[in-house]
């Protein structure tokens, strides 16, 4: 349990276990909520509750209402393990092996005749046994925990029908006619009254808890993720760091900083903490955590950020916040707030479920009731009740959701679209807008040379070749930009001398015995050199539409202006254009300056721009458009989209991005490109749509053998046909999704 203190109340986070679906989160929260002064917030999916309580509640007292409710409540580690996430899904993936292993032959003998040798159903019954009570042993034990509150869930329905199948077939073995030697499930489809004593139903139980679990296992892969985001933003910062003591470096791990403490930051190293620096000038490259695509130019008295990279000259940063303080923490829990606050998405089959199941066993009562009443046999009242339930047994509705989700999830992998789990395909149906970062999705996230501009009697390529020269000496972002575009346009570069880095203004060198100077027009003026006629002209409109200009000089004058962006991809505004086709609206996010953005925005087509947003300012504006009534889906690649992707709706990360965006978002996009944005919301809705058609079906079957099997004319044949032309047809209408196709195909 972590406690956060405020000035009215406090936060109290809890670690929930023992949920088996959303609707179990919701029953927690409504218990939770009924504490008097409590508001509570549970996520199915981080298995964690944020509960605001007055000063004076225990925090035991939430406890023990989670406790009373059937569920578990403990304090969370404060780093949680893998293991401790991978406990439940390798459990699960050890249950749904050994029962795969062992209903196959269960199905196989029953569904096909002439492998059913004398005593057949006596080994079924050795093969089932252990999947029906050891395999689906959590379907049972949720089952029962939401029968004792009241509700009805899919696992009330897979259990009770499981059971009554795996019952009744141990009747019929050990006081009926099913267990004498040469028994047979005849391939007739007939329509009579028969000896129900003589019929047994193990493959249904076997391959329903089966499929089930299969579906279990699935989702409980998709849930250890949950916190891989919180983990990948604790190993961003630097790990150890060069502190000064007494005039010399002394190097200690970052968790020893304090606040105070002057260190080194090396050019390409990670700065370790915020700070401020106190010697030195550099560019920063925050792009990962600010979005600004230019790195930022620091000197004395300049705030730092920990987990930026010094990409340039040396610097000595004093310590100004350590730990739970710094940005990079406060990150980590915006990242962790959003995935819990974010709306629960109900699970469609206990949705089915909450309506099917009470109808099943009130059917199965009134079945009962009425065979009674009619002066019927108390057998042939059991049997047409019982019949009731395992007909009701959901075994194509196990599949519906497996199925289409790993068909669906499958071709998005061919077209670089990774789903994390069923619960994402909900959001996209009532997805409206679409807010997109620029830095990285919209643009490349490179600074490349887009126009060399040069004064009259130079050449291009001679001003490309020496600039790229002097540039090549510098491991500034745009000094890099320049150099490799010289390296490809030009060739070979002449070495250069006598090379200098300005500090903030740019560099200097000797190329081919001329004096070079490149940089900010800063530079020019402390060497009396004027910027005039087409050079200006050219760094004006640069300027104008946010990108950086970079001036050379030669031999006492201006010789050239060479422009450096981040470009737009080409892809971007095909997809802004498909988006709007799917009823979205674009929303251009970003922490760079206004004229950048709303050049980029003009590029590709985007109306509205918010620009000049710090990380935590990108998690309001997504609150804030969800508080005007609109479903939000993000689209970003940075640690500071992450917060943001985790709050919206639906986030779509960036594959090519940073690992702490790709965890906090519900879709990746490996491609990189937006027009994977466009599949990744078609595809999720088409394999959402498939998942719902396969309920319908799934439920019908079931619901027109209802009457027969209240009438007393199931035939087993007829029985195990329906299950297995509902469970084809499910798997059928599946493997529709491997004919999507991609919009950029």
């Amino acid at each position: 349990m972590t406690t956060v203190e405020h000035s009215a109340g406090r936060t109290v986070e809890l670690a929930i276990t023992g949920m088996t679906c959303a609707s179990c989160a919701n029953r927690i929260e409504r218990k939770l909520n009924k504490v008097e002064g409590v508001t509570a917030s549970v996520n199915y999916a981080t298995e964690k509750a944020q509960v605001a309580a007055p000063d004076d509640l225990d925090p035991q007292r939430l406890v023990e209402v989670v406790e009373a409710a059937g569920y578990g409540a403990a304090l969370p580690a404060a780093e949680p393990a893998d293991a401790e996430g991978a406990e439940p899904a390798d459990a699960l993936r050890q249950r749904l092996l050994g029962s795969l292993a062992l209903s196959v032959p269960v199905v196989l003998l029953a569904m096909v005749p002439v492998l059913q040798f004398t005593y057949w159903q006596w080994i079924s019954l050795v093969l089932a046994a252990p999947v029906v009570v050891w395999g689906g042993w959590p379907l049972h034990r949720a089952a029962w925990v939401n029968l004792r509150h009241g509700a009805a869930t899919m696992d009330t329905l897979v259990s009770m029908g499981t059971l009554a199948a795996f019952a009744w077939s141990l009747y019929a073995l050990l006081l009926g006619h099913a267990g004498m030697p040469g028994m047979t499930h005849p391939f007739t489809f007939t329509i009579e009254r028969g000896d129900a004593t003589n019929s047994i139903y193990l493959e249904v139980a076997a391959a329903v808890t089966t499929f089930v679990l299969a579906g279990r296992y699935f989702e409980a892969r998709a849930k250890r993720r949950a916190g891989a985001a919180l983990r990948a933003l604790l190993e961003l910062g630097a790990k150890d760091v060069a502190v000064l003591r007494d005039g010399a470096e002394v190097r200690i791990p970052t968790a020893q900083l304090a606040v105070g403490d002057r260190f080194v930051v090396r050019p390409g190293e990670k700065i370790a903490t915020d700070g401020v620096v106190e010697e030195g000038g550099s560019a920063v490259d925050a792009s990962m955590l600010t979005g600004e695509s230019v790195p930022v130019e620091v000197g004395p008295g300049d705030a730092v950020v920990g987990a930026t990279v010094n990409a340039g000259g040396r610097l000595v940063v004093r310590a100004t916040q350590v730990g739970s303080g710094t940005q990079l923490a406060q990150m980590a829990r915006m990242v962790e707030e959003a995935q819990t606050g974010k709306a629960q998405i109900q699970r469609l089959a206990d949705r089915v479920s909450a309506v099917f199941v009470p109808i099943v066993i009130g059917l199965a009562l009134l079945t009962l009731l009425g065979w009674l009443i009619a002066g019927q046999p108390t057998t042939a009242a059991f049997t047409a009740a019982v019949a009731v339930l395992i007909i009701a047994c959901p075994c194509a509705m196990g599949l519906a959701t497996p199925t289409a989700l790993l068909v669906g999830t499958g071709r998005g992998a061919q077209l670089g679209v990774l789903i994390k789990g069923p619960q994402v395909l909900e959001s996209t149906r009532g997805i409206d807008t679409v807010v997109l970062d620029k830095t990285g999705t919209v643009t490349s996230g490179r600074m490349q040379l887009v126009d060399v501009r040069t004064a009259e009697g130079v050449e291009r390529a001679e001003a490309l070749r020496i600039a790229g020269a002097v540039e090549h000496a510098s491991e500034h972002p745009i000094a890099r930009a320049i150099a490799t575009a010289a390296e490809q346009e030009t060739g070979e570069l002449p070495a250069v001398a006598d090379f200098a880095n300005l500090e903030g203004l740019g560099v200097q060198g000797v190329v081919d015995g001329r004096a070079v100077l490149a940089g900010r027009a800063a530079l020019l003026d402390q060497w009396g050199l004027h910027l005039d006629g087409e050079p200006a002209e050219a760094k004006a409109a640069a300027e104008a539409a946010g990108k950086t200009a970079v001036v050379l000089a030669w031999d006492g004058a201006v010789r050239a202006v060479l422009v450096v962006a981040d470009t737009v991809k080409p892809t971007s505004q095909q997809a802004i254009s498909q988006l709007r086709d799917l009823g979205l609206t674009p929303v251009l996010l970003t922490g760079d300056n206004a004229a950048v953005a709303d050049a980029v925005a003009a590029q590709v087509g985007i109306d509205e721009v918010i620009a000049e947003v710090m990380p935590a300012d990108k998690v309001e504006v997504v609150k804030r458009l969800q508080g005007e009534g609109k479903s939000v889906a993000m689209v970003g690649d940075g640690v500071n989209d992450a917060a943001a992707l985790a709050q919206a709706d639906l986030g779509l990360s960036m594959g090519t991005g940073t690992d702490i965006a790709i965890e906090a978002g519900d879709l990746t996009l490996v491609r990189g490109d937006l027009l994977a944005a466009v599949d990744a919301i078609r595809l999720a809705r088409r394999t959402l749509t498939t998942i719902r058609g396969n309920m319908f079906w799934a439920l019908a079957y079931n619901v027109a053998a209802l009457p027969l099997a209240a009438a007393g004319l199931l035939n087993p044949m007829i029985a195990g046909a329906a299950m297995a032309f509902s469970s084809l047809f499910v798997v059928g209408n599946s493997l529709r999704l491997r004919r999507f196709r991609s919009t950029a195909q």
